[in-house]
């Protein structure tokens, strides 16, 4: 008798993570099944996907462009449906198996506190989830016996070097960063970035936030939020480790002084189908790792003065609070400013230390205060660019 296929939500499909995990599904007829798929704005890449997987359920988040995604599926026996309150409800629906988080953001939230609540299996390849609300979502996935499994490269090689370890001590974990396109520039270059410039990443193929992101090394500093809350480790016992080649994805150093690694290619696709399919392996078509073609790997200390948005970070997590929530806000604004050309790429740190230092701390907040502190801090962030 076959398995029975897993049913899998894709909250944010047309996005970096979203087509692979398309691809991951597509090369597994007969273990996977895609029952919704949802977008923010992307609505014609939406209609070719839901045309192509026919789900149960399709949803876009931006309202005003749902008339054209019920017409343009109005031949298929597929739901459609608009706003931010129909993707939350996608995530909580009973058919699905696997809720898959690919939003980019802070609206990745809301949609994966509503999958917590209806104890699914959360594959998180949102971060800033957990980096805006890593205490309140570790207390629902208890209490509601949801799982996460990272979707997150870093996060998917440190949860498979735990694997089969059980309760043994964990001294720290090793994220490994490449350290992006600028690893190598001095002050004055970094000041004269450009966009374009920042886009191209050396080793991965990600989305434009993201992107940005890893160049200004937040990305990293989001991954030891996220780390902290996902593995249960205190700030301090998280290193980064700048590792141009990304072969190797992360570490774990034991209490015994044993250092476990994950290694591959990098490819996004490893992770997702992993996250999918955990705690088996299936085999895939997956690039394989030629070790003569890495003769070489190299490892590094990050430099926080140069790349401030990692010491940023650490400092985040330490205050706690809605203090996280604070950064991901600014960050969020100054990088959709970057992309536009209205700030500069060392002028993104200053802006987000400046809104860090204004903001109300808040030491204990509720669901109510992280929208307020989101709100409060991009407004801010948005009154300090140059108009």
């Amino acid at each position: 008798m076959a398995p029975l296929k897993k049913n899998i939500a894709i909250l944010g499909s047309t996005g970096s993570i979203g087509t692979q995990a398309l691809e991951v599904i597509e090369a597994n007829p007969s273990l996977f099944e895609v029952y919704a798929l949802t977008a923010g704005n992307n609505v014609d890449l939406l209609i070719s996907q839901a045309r192509r997987f026919q789900p149960e359920m399709v949803v876009i988040a931006n309202e005003q462009l749902y008339p054209r995604l019920k017409e343009a599926l109005a031949d298929l026996p597929v739901k459609t449906f608009a706003g931010a309150d129909a993707i939350a409800q996608v995530a909580e629906m009973e058919p699905v198996d696997i809720v898959l988080t690919a939003m980019v953001g802070y609206a990745g939230l809301k949609p994966t506190i509503h999958a917590a609540k209806a104890g699914k299996r959360i594959a998180l390849a949102n971060k800033e989830t957990l980096v805006v609300a890593g205490e309140l979502i570790n207390e629902l996935c208890q209490q509601y016996r949801a799982t996460i499994i990272p979707v997150d490269s870093e996060h998917a090689a440190i949860f498979q070097c735990l694997v089969g370890e059980g309760n043994n001590p964990v001294e720290k974990l090793i994220l490994t960063a490449s350290g992006g396109p600028f690893r190598t520039y001095n002050w004055n270059e970094l000041a004269h970035v450009t966009p374009a410039q920042a886009l191209k990443h050396p080793n991965w193929d990600m989305g434009a936030k993201i992107t940005i992101d890893s160049a200004s090394m937040m990305n990293k500093g989001f991954e030891v939020i996220e780390a902290k809350w996902l593995f249960g480790v205190s700030p301090r016992q998280i290193e980064v480790v700048v590792h141009p080649q990304s072969i190797i994805h992360s570490m774990v150093q034991f209490a015994d002084s044993s250092i476990k690694a994950q290694m591959g290619l990098p490819d996004m696709k490893l992770p997702i189908q992993y996250a999918f399919t955990y705690p088996e392996r299936v085999p895939s078509n997956f690039p394989r790792l030629d070790f003569s073609l890495y003769p070489h790997f190299t490892f590094e200390k990050p430099d926080m003065e140069r790349f401030r948005n990692l010491a940023f970070a650490y400092e985040a997590i330490d205050r706690g609070g809605n203090m996280p929530c604070i950064l991901n806000a600014a960050n969020e604004v100054v990088v959709a400013a970057f992309l536009k050309g209205k700030t500069g790429f060392l002028e993104m740190s200053d802006i987000i230390e400046s809104v860090m230092a204004k903001m109300p701390f808040i030491q204990k907040p509720v669901y109510d205060d992280y929208v307020q502190t989101d709100r409060e801090a991009r407004n801010m962030a948005a009154s300090m660019i140059k108009q």
